[in-house]
């Protein structure tokens, strides 16, 4: 069984002559990805009796998930059930949930938490000691859980983070750059990564080297790809490495063109200057509590754009603040007269990043703008995390698995982390056992200092064209000048040496193109899909659509010959991203 030929990076740097110039390990099980998902997938699988290596760019515990503020979404009040839980979930996902996946979600959902209190998290809770419940845009009923008001990601973090240094069968990589999935026969059997021994970001120090790390399954649990955007809640980290390493092993993806932003993050730089790594949520639990959206006039401006105001779904509230800001407005969240005095004890995470942007949320209304918070794309998975390639898994926001459709429903991430974690570690660990090659890859060294500076201008670059012509508000003309511009993204991007920065940058081209592309093929609006050209929802497209690479080709999967689309425009958009030897697979027979 021989190994499919890595083209490794290359550099300056001589090539490896000495075996122990790259590490190999061997396991059961690799997880890729410290977030709930990663950690919960690393933690069933040991609990099964896996040998598991769970491989993580940060230090444990990295990505978004530690930043979630709304809580997690569960029907554990007296008067929800599940059902009602799914009926919200479908709504919300704008005709393209999968209704048994969401049957899933809600239904394990319980006992997910439960799980989850038994390792050590803690809620908020009321005078009595149950479980305090809140509500947010879009949900029927009171079903959010909270931990200290606004810090539930990093509570349910502490406490998995917790149970995984504990476990002997988990061996944590920090600080590891998973770089390429490694394939033999067709099959997932590992994955090529770049590690520094002296801590600092992989291959962006000294003592960069490459590892070789062997297993017959692999699960993905990455996180999205926010950093996509010139203007995100998510953390610097978060630029999509999975999803991007599932396509150019040839995996399924689906749903690119779905990108959620949330509509309050805090302004603390003007949206037309340079923008924040991150820029920090303002927890949509406030307006679950009464705090309204208003401009520099005091005007309340969305009870005009839907009879729920600020609980309508997230993607007409952030195209509402949108608007209001394009009529050269500014936007605020006043939670003065909702909550007051008693903003630092119910929400000091909100109120702590505030104080540090010189605001007082008790007696100011906070500046607030949409930015990109939630990618419902991802690796296109089944209802127990198996991808289209054997060997590969995915759980989490690096997933598709079609729990939020079009739009996903608030607070149901960290829901479906736990929940398909766990599912996915148990399909993982009933899966047989495959046959491991024992070839040595002999990749360049990393060079010692990259052209970071090259790398964070061209990212700059990326994000806000992303931003500018493939945000909240999309047409044809502004996603065909983006992928005009992606060769030449593509091009300098092959350009630099080997590093962590230079590999993000590769998977946000990828990203950005395949976003692109599928955002121009769904020629409707829908879910947080907004095309300003086609501004209704076209019943025919109530489908998914679904893409892979196949050496430089994108071909896209499905029988769309119903959808309303029109060729040349795709044909163009595509060819742009992959030559004229794009293949178009049941399109317009």
């Amino acid at each position: 069984m021989a190994i499919r030929e890595i083209e490794a990076p290359q550099s300056d740097a001589p090539c490896l002559a000495e075996e122990d110039r790259v590490e190999r390990l061997n396991s059961h099980a690799i997880v890729v990805g410290s977030g709930v998902a990663g950690l919960s997938t690393a933690l069933g699988l040991a609990a099964m009796g896996r040998r598991v290596l769970l491989v993580t760019k940060t230090a444990l515990g990295g990505g978004s998930s530690q930043w979630a503020q709304g809580g997690i979404a569960a029907a554990m009040g007296p008067d929800d059930a599940p059902l009602l839980h799914a009926r919200d979930t479908l709504a919300a996902g704008a005709g393209l949930c999968d209704p048994r996946v969401v049957d899933i979600l809600t239904e394990e959902g319980p006992a997910a938490i439960r799980r989850l209190i038994q390792l050590g998290a803690g809620f908020d809770r009321d005078a009595e000691g149950a479980l305090a419940l809140g509500r947010e845009a879009a949900h029927g009923r009171r079903r959010i859980l909270h931990t200290r008001g606004d810090a539930t990601g990093a509570e349910v973090v502490r406490a998995l983070t917790a149970a995984v240094q504990a476990h002997p069968a988990i061996t944590v990589l920090e600080r590891t750059f998973a770089w390429d999935l490694l394939l033999a026969d067709g099959r997932v059997t590992g994955l090529l990564a770049l590690r520094t021994a002296d801590g600092s970001s992989a291959g962006d120090g000294g003592g960069a080297c490459w590892m070789q790390l062997q297993a017959p399954q692999v699960a993905i649990a990455t996180g999205g790809c926010g950093q996509l955007f010139a203007f995100t809640t998510n953390p610097p980290e978060v630029t999509g490495d999975g999803i991007a390493m599932a396509a150019r092993a040839g995996a399924v993806l689906a749903d690119m063109e779905f990108v959620q932003f949330h509509p309050t993050a805090l302004v603390t730089t003007e949206v037309e200057g340079d923008a924040p790594e991150r820029m920090p949520l303002v927890t949509e639990a406030l307006r679950g509590e009464g705090a309204v959206l208003i401009d520099e006039t005091g005007r309340r401006f969305m009870t005009e754009v839907h009879e729920l105001a600020e609980l309508a779904p997230r993607d007409v509230v952030a195209r509402g603040i949108w608007r209001c800001q394009t009529a050269g407005h500014r936007v605020f969240l006043d939670a003065r007269a909702a909550i007051g005095d008693a903003f630092p004890a119910r929400f000091p995470t909100v109120f702590a990043a505030c104080q540090a942007a010189g605001i007082d949320p008790r007696r100011q209304p906070i500046p607030v703008s949409p930015a990109a918070h939630y990618f419902m794309g991802g690796i296109d998975v089944d209802a127990w995390g198996r991808s289209s390639l054997p060997g590969l898994w995915a759980c989490g926001e690096a997933a598709s698995s079609g729990a939020h459709g079009a739009n996903r429903l608030a607070s149901n991430s960290l829901l479906e982390a736990l929940v398909f974690g766990a599912r996915t570690a148990e399909d993982m660990a009933q899966a047989p056992v495959a046959e491991i090659p024992d070839d040595l890859l002999r990749p360049a060294l990393p060079a010692p200092e990259p052209a970071l500076a090259a790398a964070a201008e061209l990212r700059r670059s990326v994000r806000r064209l992303m931003w500018d012509h493939a945000g909240l508000v999309r047409d044809a003309a502004g996603l065909r000048a983006l992928l005009a511009t992606a060769g030449s993204w593509e091009s300098a991007a092959a350009a630099l040496p080997p590093s962590r920065t230079a590999g993000e940058l590769r998977n946000l081209v990828c990203l950005g193109q395949l976003v692109a592309a599928c955002s121009l093929a769904r020629r409707e609006s829908r879910g947080a899909h907004y095309r300003a050209d086609f501004p209704s929802t076209d019943p025919l497209q109530a489908r998914r659509i679904r893409v892979r690479l196949e050496r430089q080709d994108i071909v896209v999967e499905g029988d769309l010959d119903e959808v309303s689309l029109e060729a040349e425009d795709v044909l163009a958009a595509v060819e742009r991203v992959a030559g004229p030897h794009w293949r178009p697979e049941g399109w317009w027979r």
